[in-house]
């Protein structure tokens, strides 16, 4: 059993920073290709990013590139997602996600592979 517990988010004006950390319990952590999801008002969950258990396989939404930047600390068991030029569109209930791949290469985008989710934390920014 897996759990998550995002913390970080809150209020910024067009244009800041926000550095958004998920904590994870468990020892399957540092085996795991871990994800950002986010879900605006009305809509369905969207991919945002994902990182392969060593770091070095990255992806990212398009809408993200070149803005959102997702790191790990596997000795911290933690998992990071630092947002600049934040935008009113990057507003929405963002989400950390575990998918245990045994040391695998992959990441993953599709929300419904994910094992383990955390609740959430609000990032809300102004225009």
């Amino acid at each position: 059993q897996v759990q998550l517990v995002e913390s970080g988010g809150g209020l910024v004006q067009a244009g800041g920073s926000l550095k958004l950390s998920c904590a994870a319990s468990g020892r399957t952590f540092s085996r795991s290709t871990m994800g950002w999801f986010r879900q605006a008002p009305g809509k369905e969950r969207a991919f945002v990013a994902s990182i392969n258990w060593s770091g070095n396989n990255i992806d990212s939404a398009d809408s993200v590139k070149g803005r959102f930047t997702i790191s790990r600390d596997n000795a911290r068991n933690t998992v990071y997602l630092q947002m600049n030029s934040l935008k009113p569109e990057d507003t929405g209930i963002y989400y950390c996600a575990a998918k245990d791949t045994l040391f695998g290469s992959r990441t993953f985008n599709n929300p419904s592979i994910y094992d383990y989710w955390g609740q959430g934390t609000q990032v809300t920014v102004s225009s």
